[in-house]
């Protein structure tokens, strides 16, 4: 059974480090079908894999199966982010299927334009301080680390996983105003492009909002916390997948809604 959309857009997997996790999004992509598949940045670690090789089978895996949804006709489009920025310098390639773009310009079935990319060329410390990103990655990945084992011993006591870098970064001001600014600066660029909204990745904080000039600013997210895409129905509409809390339950409803005798009325007696 596969769940049906227009578009799928994910990001920041990071490929290539013990935090992807990499058995959920290998079960998301073999429960979708879509016609367009945006890859939108950080989906390989070559920043941690210069420190050390790290490439599991599923990751391997997860290559083929984007690779197999390209071969049965999902245009699947890369736009590298700073982790895999080495793919930038194949724009305008395509590798078995894959295209590559700096950035692209998606209209969705209702014929709204949306501007897509990583967004790390507005964060202002991935630009201007590139060993302090360097750093803070790797701090970044410190953490999740010690919050795979501290989730580890909350699933053996029966409890749900929770994020403790996500809880850091909404609770520390900094990092708020840092999503705040990073936000606001690409719904502008959008504005100025006279989209209607712009799709992205980078800070791994998946949401869908109007913000201002009535412009919608999506984050698909991210693949080693949250594990969240966004998808565009057959209609246009626009939501957050988070395929730990919801694959169930998106499951059952797609199995009820395609039953063949789905929308009939009961016979009365």
């Amino acid at each position: 059974m596969k769940l049906k959309y227009r578009t799928v857009w994910i990001s920041d997997v990071h490929l290539g480090t013990r935090g992807c996790k990499d058995e959920y999004l290998l079960d998301f992509l073999r429960h979708i079908e879509c016609e367009r598949l945006y890859l939108v940045g950080d989906i390989i670690d070559f920043w941690k894999l210069k420190s050390g090789f790290y490439w599991p089978r599923l990751h391997n895996e997860i290559v083929r199966t984007v690779m197999a949804m390209a071969a049965r006709g999902t245009r699947v489009i890369y736009i590298p982010g700073n982790h895999d920025e080495i793919f930038r310098g194949y724009i305008g390639t395509v590798f078995n299927g894959i295209e590559i773009h700096p950035r692209a310009v998606h209209e969705t079935a209702d014929g709204r334009r949306f501007l897509v990319l990583h967004g790390d060329e507005f964060d202002g410390v991935v630009c201007s301080s590139r060993w302090l990103a360097v750093l803070g990655s790797g701090a970044y990945d410190f953490l999740i680390e010690v919050n795979r084992w501290f989730n580890h011993v909350r699933r053996i006591l029966g409890f749900p996983y929770w994020s403790m870098s996500a809880y850091i970064k909404h609770k520390v001001k900094n990092a708020v105003d840092f999503i705040f600014d990073f936000e606001r600066a690409l719904i502008h660029e959008a504005y100025e492009q006279e989209l209607d909204g712009v799709i992205c990745g980078h800070i791994h904080h998946a949401t869908i909002r109007t913000a201002e000039y009535g412009t919608l600013y999506g984050n698909c997210g991210d693949w080693v916390e949250s594990c969240t895409a966004l998808a565009e129905s057959h209609a246009g509409t626009l939501s957050v997948i988070r395929w730990l809390e919801q694959s169930t339950q998106l499951l059952e409803d797609f199995a009820l809604e395609t039953r063949p005798d789905h929308g009939r009325l009961a016979p009365t007696n």
